[in-house]
């Protein structure tokens, strides 16, 4: 039996959630609501205060960046009524003088979003005085799509913290390596959503040309332009009530991303031709195979979009980093291309898991479609692989036939990190910078270590 989530108890503390962005809201009430623990939200900083002058609230949550009075100024403020009501402040925008100005005033903590929701509740419990060693809970009840492979630890994580969000109306960021099935992640978040019964609108911004791309995300009347023979609807009204699926985020020209960003912000946009604004209610999840953060470096994609993109990020691992997926994706391809007949022989099964797939599904995918077409027969044998497949494999070293040098060097990582954990208490983003990593890199590398039996988390 799956655990179930305790039920708030009239000593469960309440948590006043503050943020004029409506996905982040969304996220920390789903979140801290799934942990057991009763919310309020609301999105202003005037608003908070009126609550904590009329209700008993245990902790506040607030955004630093809103409209009116802003989160350092509720912070102050609230401390002139509650000096000692424990107060977390979160932003997009990581500014160092703020955190500092925060953390005089008496802020707990000063987060940096995306939030890790591990941290988060780390800080909840420990300020509230709950028990800082209770588990993360998330929402077992939720079972995968039949097609959908997860036997890796690293999937399996994926899908949890997929349960968590999925309900929230937040926006989400998709990341990854081209092939790893970011699509697929994107219609389990749809599936798993209360706009499941509305429509799932997928949009291939690369596939498009920037000239149409326009055309085809906000529609246009007719016209408006050489060709535009007929009014058309664009892909966001055709999303309302439902999900739109922006893949390849980062392909978007400057001047479409600012007219996303308005989309992002209020639901708002004109079609091309028309001065009359429209509407839509439409959960925007977004993916990209480059790291945004350097796009956002060097000029190509906008800081402020990029922001409100990216209210959560789930990366998805390149498959040599879950191997334990590849022959249970291997035998379900097969599976479907052969109508079951073809099975792979032990020499196969062998060279599929020892090789590195740097175009990960579709290229193992590319692979079952040749070896099956090939084979003839009901056993797919290794000459049936593609060359570069038998090669790569034939190179690869399993972990126990690692040289010494290359052992050491993971012994050597390996303590490097857990003396960097235990020395910043734990905390992830402190121990990231202390390594001079990114923290997306360091949670993958703790995921490993706690797969491996290492105690990676604060007791």
């Amino acid at each position: 039996m799956p655990p179930e989530t305790p039920k708030p108890s009239a000593t469960t503390p309440r948590i006043l959630i503050v943020d004029d962005d409506a996905g982040q809201r969304s996220l920390l009430n789903t979140f801290l609501t799934s942990q057991g623990l009763k919310t309020v939200v609301v999105d202003s900083g005037e608003r908070a205060l009126e609550v904590l002058r009329s209700e008993e609230i245990a902790m506040m949550i607030s955004d630093v960046r809103m409209p009116g009075i802003s989160g350092l100024d509720t912070l102050r403020l609230a401390r002139q009524e509650h000096a000692r009501l424990p107060i977390l402040l979160v932003t997009a925008f990581t500014d160092v003088r703020d955190a500092v100005h925060a953390i005089r005033d008496g802020a707990v903590d000063y987060l940096a979003k995306p939030i890790d929701l591990d941290q988060l509740l780390a800080l909840v419990r420990q300020a509230t005085g709950l028990s800082r060693t209770a588990p993360l809970k998330f929402n077992d009840n939720r079972q995968l799509p039949p097609r959908v492979i997860a036997q890796s630890p690293l999937m399996q994580a994926i899908f949890r913290d997929t349960s968590l969000i999925a309900p929230s109306e937040s926006r989400v960021l998709i990341t990854g390596e081209s092939g790893v099935g970011k699509e697929v992640l994107a219609e389990v978040i749809h599936a798993w959503s209360p706009r499941a019964a509305g429509p799932l609108v997928k949009v291939n911004c690369a596939a498009i040309p920037e000239t149409l791309l326009e055309s085809e995300l906000f529609g246009h009347e007719k016209g408006s332009f050489t060709g535009a023979v007929a009014q058309r609807i664009g892909r966001f009204e055709t999303a309302n009530g439902g999900t739109i699926f922006l893949d390849e985020i980062a392909e978007m020209s400057p001047q479409l991303q600012a007219k996303l960003l308005r989309v992002a912000q209020d639901g708002r946009f004109q079609r091309i031709g028309s001065n009359t604004e429209i509407h839509v209610n439409a959960r925007i999840l977004a993916a990209t195979n480059r790291n945004l953060e350097e796009e956002v470096k060097a000029g190509r994609f906008r800081e402020d979009l990029f922001y409100r993109l990216n209210v959560v990020e789930l990366n998805i691992p390149p498959l040599r980093e879950r191997r334990e997926d590849i022959l249970p994706l291997a035998t379900q391809i097969l599976g479907d291309l052969t109508k079951g007949r073809a099975r792979l022989s032990q020499a196969v099964a062998e060279s599929l898991e020892r090789y590195s797939w740097p175009g990960n599904v579709r290229e193992l995918r590319n692979a079952m479609e040749r070896a099956a077409l090939l084979s003839g027969g009901e056993l797919i044998l290794p000459e049936h692989l593609p060359a570069r497949v038998r090669s790569g494999a034939a190179r690869a070293q399993t972990p126990d036939e690692m040289p010494a040098d290359a052992r050491r060097l993971e012994e050597v990582e390996r303590t490097a990190v857990l003396e960097a954990l235990r020395k910043n208490d734990f905390n992830r983003t402190e121990t990231a910078k202390a390594l001079g990593i990114s923290r997306r890199a360091l949670l993958y590398k703790l995921q490993r270590l706690r797969e491996q039996g290492f105690e990676v988390d604060a007791v």
